[in-house]
């Protein structure tokens, strides 16, 4: 297949994807100094470092739809402004708090919950500004810029964090995630957000549906939701049990099961790395498919782990596990930025957040099998669960794409008897 051309970005999503980057690395390294500090500073035990991570988490499920609704209304570029500004005066307060030495747990938790509450409209509106940004030829690779500073921060940022706890107390890092949020929200500020037609006013629960439906009935994006879904509860099966599975049954320390963990990371920076020249390569559907795909073969290397007992094959699974769902992220982002109506993409994007809510519920299953069976068990059942996902995706009208299809074309692609001038809704339209 010949290779498709590189497009250029505009100079208005380069301000866009540096705010993104700044905005992702002030999220990794607050989350990791928050537990450090509860910890080292606070006195904390697993029980409070609990209830900080569920503070720290709520706002997500708690948020995300409202978000979106306000997304699709009002400006976008105001929203996320004004909701890293949110996360700014929280870190800032937290960093004011540590250097009177006033800051309590309960203080650090609700300043925490704030702070999410920023991250949640800021990760919610983002995908519904790069499609009015960038033209739908160059998505792709916008998305896979933005993936890219995702991973970034995820790997740097809790090292980053721990580094500076560790030389220089709480303070500074928060200092340093206050100085990364403002610097997301002044670059925001200066980004100019072309103008969108006015929605009438509605209830908000049509507005909900009228996203709902969008995704539900769309034959390209129900089936990503679903295996989303599904890959998102059989990972966090997996995750619940790898720590005591790796120390009692493959002899791993705590360095070992660190050094095995963090190829998950390197795995998700490689990804991104190589995602603009994947998705120029191969046909667009294959490229979505890539992601489940390697999902199951890392399940199933974590299973051969029950006879095989060597570190490498786990740290194997991680990889895999971090490299191919990046491309996943990048092509279903595309995906849905494409199909979807451009005034229902901040719904769109809140709805595909809920399926991390399944992560939780998959924890859940993991304490309960791996209770009750052995973390084997479980291993066997996230790799069933992958299996389910791959099989979801490679049974999909999502896998006969051959390219990313245009605007007008995504009707007719999703749902052969609609026609771009017919008066329907907004979700038939999408499916």
């Amino acid at each position: 297949m010949p290779t498709k051309a590189v497009h250029r970005l505009p100079a208005a999503f380069a301000r866009l994807a540096w705010s993104n980057l700044a905005a992702q690395s002030a999220e990794q390294v607050g989350l990791a100094a928050a537990p450090l500090v509860a910890v080292l500073a606070l006195g904390a035990g697993a029980g409070e470092t609990g209830v900080l991570q569920t503070a720290q988490t709520l706002p997500f499920l708690l948020l995300s739809i409202p978000a979106g609704v306000l997304a699709d209304r009002a400006s976008r570029r105001r929203l996320m402004t004004c909701a890293e500004s949110l996360r700014t005066l929280s870190l800032v307060a937290i960093l004011v708090l540590a250097g009177l030495d006033l800051l309590t747990l309960p203080l650090l938790a609700a300043l925490g919950f704030l702070g999410a509450c920023g991250t949640v409209a800021y990760n919610v509106a983002a995908p519904s500004l790069v499609p009015a940004l960038v033209e739908p030829r160059a998505l792709a690779e916008a998305n896979g810029r933005i993936e890219l500073a995702r991973t970034v921060a995820f790997a740097a940022g809790p090292a980053l964090a721990g580094a500076v706890v560790g030389w220089t107390g709480a303070a500074p890092a928060f200092g340093l995630a206050a100085a990364l949020s403002a610097s997301a929200a002044f670059l925001l500020a200066g980004l100019e957000e072309p103008a969108r037609p006015a929605l009438p006013p509605r209830h908000p629960l049509h507005d909900l549906r009228e996203g709902a439906g969008c995704v539900f009935g769309s034959p390209l994006l129900r089936p990503i939701f679903l295996t989303q879904l599904v890959f998102n509860t059989a990972f966090f099966v997996l995750q619940a049990v790898y720590v005591p599975y790796a120390a009692r049954h493959l002899g791993l320390g705590a360095g070992g099961i660190g050094a095995s963990l963090a190829t998950y990371g390197l795995g998700m920076v490689a990804g991104a790395l190589l995602a603009a020249r994947i998705l120029r390569m191969l046909p667009f559907g294959l490229v979505v498919a890539i992601g489940p795909l390697a999902g199951l073969a890392a399940a199933l290397a974590m299973v051969l782990t029950i006879w095989v007992r060597v570190m490498a094959l786990a740290a194997f699974s991680f990889f895999l596990m971090g490299a191919g769902p990046i491309l996943w992220v990048i092509a279903t982002t595309t995906l849905r930025q494409t199909v979807a109506p451009r005034h229902l993409l901040g719904r769109v994007s809140a709805i595909f957040g809920l399926a991390y809510g399944a992560r939780p519920l998959g924890a859940a299953i993991g304490a309960v099998i791996g209770g009750s069976y052995g973390a084997e068990a479980c291993l066997v059942l996230a790799a069933g669960g992958f299996l389910l996902q791959a099989a979801l995706i490679l049974a999909s009208p999502v896998l006969r794409l051959a390219r990313q299809p245009d605007p007008p074309a995504a009707v007719e692609a999703a749902a052969p008897e609609a026609r771009p001038g017919a008066a329907q809704s907004a979700a038939s339209r999408a499916g």
